[in-house]
């Protein structure tokens, strides 16, 4: 798939409401390779967006799963937070939700994925069993996986990837850690690129890439493709909500790794939500994710930014508001202008 992009670049999947079927679709329009995320959606609901974005576009497109977690997590782990936060709200007469498990209908999309084939599926938080790489493959979608770590890739190849999603610390939204641990290394892009140089399966780079001058930079680094999310959530075609779209646009914040939304390490943009609970947030992914959902949820209708998940990378001062085409075209001159 690689190897028939006419420009190295690949949108990230961007779960959670910047995906839309109109933003991968103008993307593989010019000539780029873009994610559709199934991440938080129903079965059913991936259907129609499919069905959708096949109405827009004939190019090959991609679509990004969440790996399902091992087990839920040990009540004990997150009581404490989730009584916090109900005080907190109950103090400010906001919703809160329950703790709850889902593995995100893994089993149902990988049904319909195989069903319904796409040219590549990706993962992210693990490395799908062998039978689910095989399967994917036998109907001519190629595996994605994405890592964080240079264990993490050798476990990817074993399974047979076809090409490794390289995450760097910087990038926005969710780490795609196969676990979430707080002792693991966190490392910078460039430095497992250079970890990553012998590996023989083809590597696609993504973590805080903004311009031409990344993308530029992590194909001289060895990646065949530079992947970018951030970037693309001004777009007119993206789902980003108003509140979302204000704060990268006011651009005076910088952002941090937190668990306060979710449950599990992700880069957003500084706030009040992450500033009041960040301390005392704890590694319990999916629950934390379902018991702030109703707040924020309240608060993107309210256009209340300060409570939101404002997912972006570093550097996200730099995305532009352009059409998703005509930023693809201008990443792409950029990269082919930089010297070197």
């Amino acid at each position: 798939m690689l190897d028939g992009l006419d420009v190295p670049i690949v949108l990230a999947p961007l779960a959670g409401g910047p995906s839309t079927p109109q933003l991968t679709a103008a993307v593989c329009e010019a000539g780029a390779f873009g994610f559709l995320a199934a991440g938080y959606l129903s079965p059913e609901r991936l259907s129609g967006q499919l069905a959708e974005l096949r109405a827009l576009t004939v190019r090959p497109f991609g679509v990004n799963v969440f790996s399902p977690p091992a087990g839920p997590t040990d009540p004990h782990t997150y009581a404490p937070y989730v009584s916090s936060l109900q005080r907190w709200a109950a103090e400010r007469e906001l919703p809160v939700g329950e703790p709850a498990f889902s593995d995100d209908h893994y089993a149902e999309k990988i049904d319909l994925l195989t069903q319904e084939p796409v040219a590549v599926v990706s993962f992210t938080f693990g490395a799908p069993d062998p039978d689910v790489v095989r399967r994917l493959q036998a109907v001519g979608s190629e595996v994605w996986v994405t890592v964080t770590s240079p264990e993490e890739a050798t476990i990817a190849a074993e399974v047979r990837a076809d090409a490794l999603v390289v995450q760097g610390v910087e990038a926005g939204g969710h780490r795609g850690s196969f676990e979430d641990d707080v002792a693991a290394p966190a490392y910078s892009l460039m430095s497992l690129l250079q970890l990553l140089a012998d590996a023989e399966t083809p590597l696609v780079a993504a973590g805080g890439i903004m311009s031409g001058l990344g993308i530029a930079a992590v194909l001289t680094a060895g990646a065949r493709a530079a992947q970018l999310g951030t970037g693309f959530l001004l777009c007119p075609e993206a789902g980003t909500t108003a509140p979302h779209r204000e704060a990268v646009l006011r651009r005076d914040a910088p952002t941090r790794l937190t668990r306060a939304f979710t449950g599990r390490t992700a880069r957003g943009i500084l706030n009040e939500f992450m500033v009041e609970h960040d301390a005392e947030a704890v590694a319990a992914y999916p629950e934390i994710h379902y018991v702030t959902q109703p707040l924020r949820q309240a608060a993107r209708e309210a256009g209340d930014g300060s409570l939101i998940n404002l997912w972006a990378g570093e550097g996200y001062q730099l995305a532009r508001a352009l059409s998703a085409g005509e930023l693809t075209r201008v990443l792409a001159e950029e990269a082919r202008l930089t010297p070197g």
